[in-house]
C-alpha cells in the first residue's frame, strides 16, 4: 500500500542522517560489513535479530531502523537504537560496532535487558513457552490488529492440519500470549506441529497471510513449510473443535459439550428442516446463535458423525448446552459458505427450551446463499409471541466513506459487526453496493444489512481480511440510519486500515456520535487542521505571497494611499506581501512595494496601516478547500472581505452570495534554480521515486520525497530526486517514472492553477500529455483534466535562486562546467564580439547550419605582454546546443590569490561562418562602466569586512557575480563600485551574496543603487535586511532584489 503514514493521530517526522554512499562504489574500496544483533527493550525473552550491516545494505540510519521495524515487534516500530544498559543512544550508521549487541525501543526511555538470557534460547518445538518473533517479515501486529477490540479476550482453538497429510493434526490455543505477531503465532505453530511452520493456507488453498485472516478463517488451517498448498481431505466437520465468526466477543462451544456455562445452564433441542427446493442442501457448516434478555449464547456449529446433514427435505435435529441467557427474543443462523455446494435454503426452526418446556417455532423460507436473494449467509429472525414476531427486522441503510488520500480504496473483503443496546449483527460483510466498484477512493458506498432491531446504536467493529494486493483501506467514517426510528449514527474513522500504515490494524472499533451537528463540525475541525499542517509552510517568516480571489479573479493589491482591492493580476507590484512576523498562525503581511505599509483589518475595514500595530496582526484560518480565511487577531470575527467586484466589503454591505472571504495562496519563488521541493499529492502524501525506478504519489512526505528543481528557462524546469541523485521525472514511450538522465524527456513545462494553488507538469516533448496519478497513486501520462489527478501541490523545502549566469544548462553541460576557469570567476570582465574577418580564422571553415549544431567550441586565448602565458594548443570548450547568435564572451580568473590581472586583446576572433553586425569592427552592444553604490545602514555595525559579491542581471543577460573590491570608503562594501560590462538592457534584479563565518561579519544592507554614466536614471533596488539571513532554519548567503513591479 502507500508508503506514507496518514494518521489522525500524530505524524512522525523522521530525521535523515545525511546522503548516504555513492551509488557505484570503487572495486578499490571494498565494502566493509558489521554483523550486529539487535535486542527489545525489556523483553527477554526475544531471541534477537542479527544483521549484516553496510553501504549496500543500508544507506542511511532511518533505513536501517524501517529494517528493524519489521522484524522487532514493537507498537510503534523502532525509532531509537541504543547500547545493552541504555546509556548512549546511536544516531549514525557509523556509530555501530561489529560483533556488538544493541537494543531497539519505540521511545527514548530503555529498559535493560539480560541479554545472555535472551541469547540462551531453546528449539521451539521443546519449549515449553511461545518464542517471540525473531525474523518478522511483516510490521508487528498487536493482538488489537487480529481482530475487532475483545475478539480474543478469551482463547480461541483453531484446527491444524499438516500439509499434503491430513491425518496430521493438532489444536492450537490462540490467545494473547502467541498473538503477539504472525511471525511469532507462526513460531507457535512450529512448537504444537513439531516441524517449521513458515506458510498457512486455507482448507480450500487460499494463502491465509495475516492474524486478522487466521481469525476471518473457518476455524482451521492448513500449516506448510516452504513447499506449495497441497490438496487433501481436510475435513473440518468431523475434526473443527472451537471455532467463532469475526466480529464476535465469545468462546465457541461445539455440540455435544456436556458442562454447562453456570449453574442456570439451559438444554436446548432445535429442529432444522431444509426446504425441498432443488439444490437447497448445503455442504457448508451450519451454526447458530440464540438472544435472550441476560446475554447470548455463544455461537454453536451443528454437525454431527455421518455427514449427512442439510439435504433437500430433511429434517436434522440437535441437542445443544447453552447458559443462562434469560428470555429468548431472537435467533442467528447461517453457514461459513465452505464446501463443494454452500448455498441453503432453510425452511424453517423449531426450539424447545428443556427445562422450562417451552417451544418456539420461527418460519424462515429464506436462501442463505451468495447466489441468491440479497447474497446474505446469515440471516436474524425474531420469536414470534402470540404469532407476532417480539422486535421489527430492520434494513439498516450503512453508508462506508472511503477517504481522498491515494490508494485509499481496497479490494479486500470488507465485514461489519454493528452492537446495540439489544445485542448485536454479527460479522456481515459489505459486498453489494449501490456502486459498480466497492471501496474506491473518495467513493461512498451504501450497503443494506438486515437484523432484528437493535435498539440504540453504540459501536461497530469494522475491518476486512487483509487478502489480495492492495488490501489496505482508508476508511474516513461510516453513517448508518435506522429506518424504524428514522435516527442516524455516525462513526467516524478517518484511520488506514493496513498492515503497513498507521498502527498495522485492519479492524477497528469505532463508537456512534449520535449529534450529527457536532460530528460535522468535529470533521470539519480535523480537516481544517490536516491542511493548515500541509499549508503552514507558506507563512514562514520572510517569505513573499501573493492572495488570489476566486470570486474577483484578481489578487490583493495594498495601494500606496492605503487602500486595497482584489483585481490586480499576478504581475502587479502591489500584490506582493512580505512575511515579516509569524506567531503560530498569526502573520503580518508587509506591502514588498511600500515597507512603510501592511494588511490591517480594522473596524471590520480592511486597508494598509503601518507595519508592527495590533490591526496588522492577522490570523490565517484554513478551510479544507485549501482556502485561508484572513481574520484580526485583535478583534476575532473580523474578516478580509471584498465583494464580487473586488471592493473591500462587510457582511452587511452586499448579499451573502456576493461576498468572498476566501483567498487562495502563493509563494513566490517556488521554482528557482537548486531549489529543493515537495510535490504534495494530497495533505499527507507526496510524489516519491520508488526504489525500481517507478514513481507513487503515496509516498510520505519526507526526504524520500524531495525533488531538486533544474531550471532550463522560465517556466520549464526538471525534477531531479534529492534522495537518488541522477534520476529524474519523465514521461517517454507511454510511461512517467523516476529513470530521466537530464534529457529533454525530463523536460516540464509548469501549468499553476489558480483555483487552488497546485500545479500540473506538462511534457515539453510530448505536449498535452501530463504527470498523472491512477486511483492506486501509480504515475502515467494522462491528458489533462480537472479531477485532481493532475494536481500536485509545491512546498518548498530548501529555496533555490535564479542562475546568476543566465542561462540553465542540462546536467551533464554543468558537471562538464564544472571543470573549466570561466564558469564563475572571483575577477571577471564581460568583452563584446566583434565581426570576425576572413583571414583571421583559426579553423577550417563550416557552413552555418553544420556550426549551429555543433556543441563543441575551441578557444585560443591570446595575452599580452605581461599577461600570464597563453597555451599552445586550443581549449576545447562546451556550450548548449542552439544557443543562439553570440553577442558577449566573459573572461575571469578562477582564483585572484596570485596577483597576476589578465590583459586582453580589444577584440576576440571567432570563426562562425555569419557575420554577426552589418558593420565590421563595431560591437554588436558597447561596453559600459556602471556605478553601483552599496548603502549600508545606520544600524550597529551594519558594515563588514567579509567578502562581498554583486551580480547584475538585465534583459540581456548579466554581469557574472563579481567581488566588491573598488570601495573609496575606508569600509568596503558600502559605495563606488565600478562595474565594467557589455550593455545589460534594462536592468531586472541584483543578485547579492555575503559570506561570513559568524554573527560579527554580518552586514545590513539597505539598498542597491546602479548608475550608468551619462544618464540621470538610477535604478534602486531595495534590501532592508541583514546578510546572510534564516528563512525556514536555513541560513542563505544570497538574496536576490527586485525593481518595482518585476515577478519572480
Amino acid at each position: 500500500m502507500s508508503e506514507t503514514s496518514s494518521t489522525s493521530v500524530s505524524m512522525i517526522h523522521r530525521s535523515f542522517e545525511g546522503q548516504g554512499p555513492p551509488r557505484h562504489l570503487s572495486v578499490m574500496h571494498p565494502v566493509v560489513a558489521k554483523k550486529i544483533s539487535f535486542y527489545k527493550s525489556g523483553d527477554p525473552q526475544f531471541g534477537g535479530v542479527k544483521v549484516v550491516v553496510n553501504p549496500r545494505s543500508f544507506k542511511t540510519f532511518d533505513a536501517l531502523l524501517d529494517n528493524l521495524s519489521r522484524k522487532v515487534p514493537l507498537p510503534f516500530g523502532v525509532r531509537n537504537i541504543s547500547t545493552p544498559r541504555g546509556r548512549h543512544s546511536i544516531t549514525r550508521l557509523e556509530e555501530l560496532e561489529d560483533g556488538a549487541s544493541y537494543l531497539c525501543s519505540h521511545r527514548r526511555k530503555v529498559q535493560p535487558v539480560d541479554l545472555d538470557k535472551a541469547r540462551r534460547r531453546p528449539r521451539p518445538w521443546l519449549s515449553s513457552r511461545a518464542i517471540s518473533a525473531h525474523a518478522q517479515r511483516s510490521p508487528p501486529t498487536s493482538i488489537g490488529a487480529a481482530g475487532a477490540p475483545g475478539m480474543l479476550r478469551a482463547p480461541r482453538r483453531l484446527l491444524v492440519f499438516r500439509n499434503g497429510d491430513p491425518k496430521i493434526r493438532r489444536v492450537a490455543i490462540v490467545n494473547r500470549r502467541v498473538t503477539q505477531s504472525f511471525q511469532a503465532f507462526l513460531q507457535h505453530l512450529t512448537e504444537v506441529m513439531r516441524f517449521p511452520v513458515t506458510k498457512l493456507y486455507a482448507t480450500d488453498g487460499r494463502k491465509v497471510p495475516s492474524l486478522q485472516a487466521v481469525i476471518l478463517s473457518s476455524g482451521a488451517v492448513v500449516a506448510a513449510g516452504r513447499e506449495p498448498f497441497k490438496p487433501g481431505n481436510y475435513d473440518i466437520q468431523k475434526y473443527l473443535l472451537s471455532a467463532r465468526l469475526p466480529g464476535t466477543s465469545h468462546h465457541v462451544y461445539i455440540k455435544g459439550n456436556t458442562r454447562s456455562e453456570s449453574r442456570k445452564s439451559g438444554n436446548w433441542k432445535v429442529s432444522i428442516i431444509t426446504s425441498d427446493l432443488p439444490n437447497s442442501g448445503t455442504s457448508s457448516q451450519i451454526y447458530i446463535i440464540l438472544y435472550g434478555q441476560h446475554r447470548s449464547s455463544l455461537p454453536i456449529y451443528l454437525y454431527g458423525t455421518d455427514g449427512a446433514q442439510f439435504q433437500d427435505g430433511h429434517e436434522d435435529i440437535f441437542t445443544i448446552m447453552v447458559g443462562d441467557i434469560g428470555a429468548l427474543f431472537k435467533i442467528r443462523i447461517g453457514h461459513t459458505n465452505s464446501g463443494p455446494s454452500p448455498s441453503w435454503h432453510c425452511k424453517e426452526i423449531q426450539l424447545w427450551n428443556m427445562n422450562s418446556r417451552k417451544k418456539f417455532y420461527i418460519p424462515v423460507q429464506r436462501w442463505l446463499a451468495k447466489d441468491q436473494e440479497d447474497g446474505e449467509i446469515c440471516r436474524e429472525f425474531p420469536v414470534l409471541n402470540e404469532g407476532q414476531p417480539l422486535l421489527p427486522v430492520t434494513l439498516y441503510e450503512v453508508h462506508v466513506a472511503t477517504g481522498m488520500l491515494w490508494n485509499a480504496g481496497t479490494i479486500a473483503s470488507v465485514y461489519i459487526s454493528v452492537y446495540g443496546e439489544k445485542g448485536d449483527s454479527g460479522s456481515r460483510q459489505l459486498f453489494r453496493s449501490k456502486n459498480s466498484f466497492n471501496f474506491l477512493r473518495g467513493q461512498t458506498d451504501t450497503f443494506t444489512l438486515e437484523a432484528v432491531h437493535l435498539g440504540d446504536l453504540y459501536k461497530i467493529v469494522v475491518g476486512h481480511d487483509g487478502i489480495g494486493p492492495g488490501n489496505g483501506w482508508f476508511l474516513d467514517d461510516v453513517v448508518i440510519k435506522d429506518p424504524t426510528t428514522n435516527h442516524e449514527y455516525n462513526f467516524f474513522c478517518h484511520r488506514w486500515l493496513d498492515q503497513g500504515e498507521d498502527d498495522g490494524k485492519i479492524v477497528r472499533e469505532l463508537y456512534a456520535r449520535d449529534n450529527s451537528i457536532v460530528f460535522a463540525k468535529q470533521k470539519l475541525e480535523l480537516n481544517r487542521k490536516e491542511t493548515w499542517a500541509a499549508e503552514r509552510w507558506k507563512f514562514m517568516k520572510g517569505n513573499t505571497l501573493q492572495f488570489y480571489n476566486r470570486v474577483t479573479g484578481g489578487f490583493v493589491r495594498l495601494h500606496p494611499d492605503g487602500t486595497v482591492d482584489a483585481v490586480g493580476d499576478k504581475t502587479d507590484k502591489y500584490g506582493l506581501f512580505d512575511v515579516i512576523f509569524n506567531k503560530g498562525n498569526i502573520c503580518i503581511f508587509q506591502s514588498r512595494e511600500m515597507r512603510h505599509l501592511s494588511l490591517a483589518v480594522d473596524n471590520s475595514t480592511v486597508s494598509g496601516m503601518a507595519s508592527g500595530g495590533d490591526c496588522t496582526e492577522l490570523r490565517v484560518l484554513y478551510q479544507p478547500n485549501r482556502c485561508a480565511l484572513l481574520e484580526s487577531a485583535l478583534v476575532p470575527g473580523h474578516i478580509v472581505t471584498f465583494d464580487r467586484h473586488g471592493k473591500v466589503a462587510d457582511e452587511s454591505s452586499a448579499g451573502y452570495a456576493d461576498l468572498s472571504k476566501e483567498f487562495v495562496v502563493f509563494v513566490k519563488g517556488v521554482f528557482l534554480n537548486s531549489a529543493e521541493i515537495l510535490l504534495a499529492t494530497s495533505l499527507c502524501q507526496a510524489l516519491c521515486l520508488q526504489p525500481d525506478g517507478s514513481c507513487t504519489g503515496v509516498g510520505s512526505q519526507s526526504e524520500k520525497s524531495y525533488w531538486k528543481v533544474h531550471k532550463i528557462s522560465s517556466g520549464i524546469c526538471m525534477f531531479e530526486s534529492v534522495k537518488n541523485a541522477g534520476m529524474y521525472l519523465r514521461i517517454k514511450d507511454g510511461q512517467c517514472d523516476g529513470t530521466g538522465i537530464g534529457d529533454t524527456d525530463c523536460h516540464f513545462k509548469i501549468k499553476k492553477n489558480l483555483e487552488n494553488a497546485s500545479i500540473s507538469l506538462e511534457s515539453i516533448k510530448s505536449p498535452g500529455l501530463f504527470v498523472g496519478l491512477q486511483p492506486d497513486g501509480q504515475t502515467k501520462p494522462i491528458i489533462y483534466t480537472k479531477n485532481g489527478n493532475v494536481f500536485f501541490y509545491p512546498q518548498v523545502i530548501k529555496f533555490g535562486r535564479e542562475n546568476p549566469m543566465g542561462m540553465s544548462a542540462t546536467p551533464s553541460q554543468q558537471e562538464e562546467k564544472k571543470s573549466m576557469r570561466f564558469c564563475q570567476p572571483d575577477v571577471a570582465s564581460d568583452l563584446p564580439l566583434m565581426p570576425f574577418s576572413p583571414r583571421e580564422e583559426i579553423r577550417p571553415s563550416r557552413s552555418s547550419k553544420n556550426l549551429l549544431s555543433e556543441d563543441v567550441w575551441k578557444v585560443l586565448l591570446l595575452t599580452g605582454n605581461t599577461g600570464t602565458q597563453a597555451n599552445d594548443s586550443p581549449e576545447q570548450l562546451f556550450l548548449p546546443r542552439s544557443i543562439g547568435k553570440i553577442y558577449k564572451i566573459r573572461l575571469g580568473l578562477a582564483s585572484s590569490q596570485s596577483g597576476e590581472q589578465l590583459m586582453s586583446k580589444k577584440t576576440l576572433d571567432f570563426v562562425a561562418n555569419a557575420w554577426f553586425s552589418q558593420m565590421q569592427g563595431q560591437a554588436i552592444f558597447s561596453l559600459v562602466r556602471s556605478h553601483v553604490d552599496v548603502h549600508t545602514g545606520q544600524l550597529k555595525r551594519a558594515g563588514t569586512e567579509s567578502e562581498v559579491s554583486l551580480c547584475l542581471c538585465g534583459e540581456r543577460g548579466d554581469t557574472g557575480l563579481r567581488l566588491l573590491d573598488k570601495s573609496n570608503m575606508p569600509v568596503k562594501f558600502q559605495r563606488g563600485q565600478v562595474m565594467e560590462a557589455v550593455s545589460l538592457g534594462k536592468l531586472q534584479k541584483v543578485l547579492l551574496r555575503c559570506e561570513a563565518s559568524d554573527e560579527s561579519q554580518y552586514r545590513y544592507c539597505e539598498k542597491v543603487v546602479v548608475r550608468e554614466p551619462g544618464t540621470a536614471s538610477e535604478s534602486v533596488f531595495t534590501c532592508e535586511r541583514w546578510l546572510p539571513f534564516m528563512s525556514q532554519g536555513i541560513i542563505h548567503s544570497e538574496i536576490e532584489l527586485y525593481l518595482q513591479g518585476e515577478d519572480q
